[in-house]
């Protein structure tokens, strides 16, 4: 799988976004990247435990998605950034963050729209 290329493409869905990470249902990271010019907020240790924190959640809505359907994205907002994990099939997730302001209805669209190949 291309997740360079992949990456690339997700970073061109919107100047807001910040970060994306692809990673497994594990956590493990495939591609991580910053936005040129952006600063990051976390240490590279408190990334990780966030991006765990997500992929675990995630592995829990999959195991009650028969009674409530399957999950299509999560949304956290926080003072200075949003948080978005878009499931990529059944074993990636996308894990991005952007600004504030934001629109992130159009960035989750879009980015629903990315097939990781």
């Amino acid at each position: 799988m291309d997740y360079q290329g992949f990456h690339d493409k997700v970073m061109m869905v919107s100047p807001a976004i910040r970060f994306a990470t692809i990673c497994d249902l594990n956590g493990r990271i495939k591609h991580s990247g910053h936005r040129k010019g952006v600063k990051n907020l976390l240490t590279a240790q408190e990334s990780l435990k966030s991006l765990k924190t997500s992929s675990n959640a995630w592995k829990v809505r999959n195991q009650i998605a028969r009674k409530i359907g399957k999950g299509k994205y999560v949304l956290a907002e926080y003072g200075r950034i949003k948080r978005i994990v878009v499931p990529l099939g059944n074993k990636h997730l996308l894990y991005l963050t952007t600004g504030t302001r934001a629109d992130h209805a159009k960035i989750i669209s879009k980015a629903i729209r990315l097939k990781l190949r």
